[in-house]
């Protein structure tokens, strides 16, 4: 599956941003979707994955604020970040793996990524 993710900006804190994650090449619902993110100086870190529609796990840190979605017709995954701080700035990515297997809360478990959207939180 290719992915192309966009939605990132430039945003104040406590404003919101929605990213979008579209895929092609296969259909979204026989994957496990995430979203990760890479702030400078730092290892890439989960944000969030989904696996079942309503089965997601968000990162502690932004439990609460960001939240997934899936539209299977759309074959496209968003993720919503409501009150963001300047902690939230990184290049954010989507990514896929087939469902099963590992539980997909670290970058090796998966082989398909988007090429990354920058958001940027000023204080």
């Amino acid at each position: 599956v290719q992915l192309q993710a966009c939605g990132g900006g430039l945003v104040q804190a406590g404003g919101s941003l929605r990213l979008s994650c579209a895929a092609s090449g296969s259909i979204i619902s026989r994957y496990a979707m995430a979203w990760f993110r890479q702030a400078p100086g730092k290892e890439r870190e989960i944000v969030v994955v989904n696996t079942w529609s309503d089965s997601a796990y968000y990162a502690d840190s932004v439990k609460g604020r960001f939240t997934i979605s899936r539209d299977n017709a759309k074959n496209t995954v968003s993720l919503q970040m409501n009150s963001l701080t300047p902690e939230d700035t990184a290049v954010y990515y989507c990514a896929a793996k087939r469902l099963g297997g590992s539980s997909g809360r670290s970058s090796p478990d998966y082989n398909s990524w988007g090429q990354g959207t920058l958001v940027t939180v000023s204080s």
